[in-house]
């Protein structure tokens, strides 16, 4: 099975937070996709990080690598329907793209996001938890 597979996700993972197991088991074995965001929207939230001081750098580089080491296909975005959706969801558009690619290639969506959980639900995707 495909699964689209959010940023939160795979910081949960690189950065061993508590759902990582989980993660973990939910996506063993299967592809995972994620819009051609997905590297950015990583780099910009370890820098983010890095801002707060709550990992140092040695540390955020080395879960850049580990992010590397994950093998996801990316895809390419609808802009246009992903803004569509943001903003007839009231939504950040970098959510929006996860959404648009989950609900174009029907797949289901494994999401930390309480705030990209419940618009996907009213879109029809499936959640995975």
């Amino acid at each position: 099975m495909k699964i689209v597979v959010d940023t939160c996700a795979f910081l949960a993972v690189v950065l061993d937070e508590p759902e990582r197991k989980r993660i973990v088991e939910l996506t063993a074995g299967h592809e995972l996709i994620a819009p051609e965001t997905l590297p950015f929207e990583i780099a910009n939230a370890l820098t983010a990080l890095a801002k707060k001081k709550a990992f140092d750098a040695n540390e955020l580089l080395a879960a850049w690598e580990s992010v590397e080491e994950i093998a996801v296909e990316l895809r390419a975005v609808n802009v246009r329907s992903a803004l569509d959706l943001a903003l007839g969801l009231n939504i950040y558009a970098y959510d929006a793209y996860f959404l648009e690619c989950a609900l174009r290639l029907r797949l289901p969506i494994l999401t930390l996001d309480i705030k990209m959980k419940r618009p996907a639900r009213h879109l029809g995707i499936a959640v995975l938890e």
